[in-house]
């Protein structure tokens, strides 16, 4: 992996009227790894997500994706640059009234002026890539079960072949069986496509599974980044209790717990 970071963020403050989420938040993403962002309710995990993709106006600080300050740019200089991610929100956030392949077409004609057949042959390449049949090109979100509706928004993210896959709560929803496929599917295009992945995620097993590296929001801010021993090392209340609590001891089995007793 390369060492200059592919997001970079510095003395990041967001707020909404009184209500301060960030403060002076700091944060650096390495090209090509998969990063998991975990802290309590209200932390603003999401939020973070949001302000980095542009759905959320900082109050103060730098956000540089691939080397360039994203404030700074003019709208036209954005929307290109706004193709070089994906994102997948909770639930895949599939528009009801389209298709899942007319889903996956939606920034092909956004951003993109193909041939009708071709957008059709690129929304079907990324169905397969997510691992739904292809018979699920021509049904409504409201016919899929939760886990594919993911999938179908997994499909969607990748559509424009993105460098960076933003998800939010992937796995929320699905049973331990679903999640634990869905993991394997992140991991594998991540590997296959050379993506840099930014989760947003409680889930302890997929922290376990696929991430390279965790980042703790708490106090407003990135507490600590590091690899899962870094995080069984840490002495902070709640990120001891998040790791090594009950959920925690299921997720790691015998051996997380021993490591994080040395």
């Amino acid at each position: 992996m390369s060492e200059e970071p592919i997001i970079a963020i510095r003395g990041l403050r967001t707020q909404f009227g009184s209500q301060v989420i960030h403060d002076n938040l700091d944060l650096e993403v390495r090209r090509g790894e998969v990063i998991g962002i975990v802290g309590g309710s209200g932390t603003g995990k999401s939020v973070l997500l949001r302000t980095i993709i542009g759905l959320i106006r900082p109050k103060a600080g730098e956000i540089r994706v691939f080397g360039e300050n994203l404030a700074a740019m003019e709208a036209t200089e954005r929307r290109r640059f706004e193709q070089r991610w994906g994102v997948l929100f909770q639930d895949g956030a599939l528009f009801s009234s389209l298709t899942v392949a007319q889903n996956i077409e939606v920034p092909l004609k956004e951003h993109l002026k193909l041939p009708p057949a071709l957008s059709d042959q690129l929304a079907a390449l990324k169905i397969s890539m997510v691992g739904l049949a292809a018979n699920a090109g021509p049904k409504y979100p409201s016919e899929l079960s939760g886990g594919m509706r993911k999938r179908a928004g997994l499909a969607r993210a990748l559509a424009m072949d993105p460098e960076i896959v933003f998800l939010d709560e992937p796995t929320a929803g699905l049973d331990p069986i679903g999640a634990a496929a869905f993991d394997e599917l992140i991991r594998r295009l991540q590997q296959t496509l050379g993506l840099t992945v930014f989760m947003v995620t409680h889930d302890l097993d997929s922290l376990h599974a696929i991430c390279d590296r965790i980042a703790v929001l708490a106090e407003k801010k990135v507490l600590v980044v590091g690899d899962m021993a870094e995080m069984l090392r840490q002495d902070h209340p709640w990120i001891r209790e998040y790791f090594h609590g009950p959920r925690a001891r299921a997720a790691l089995g015998e051996a997380g717990r021993a490591e994080g007793d040395d």
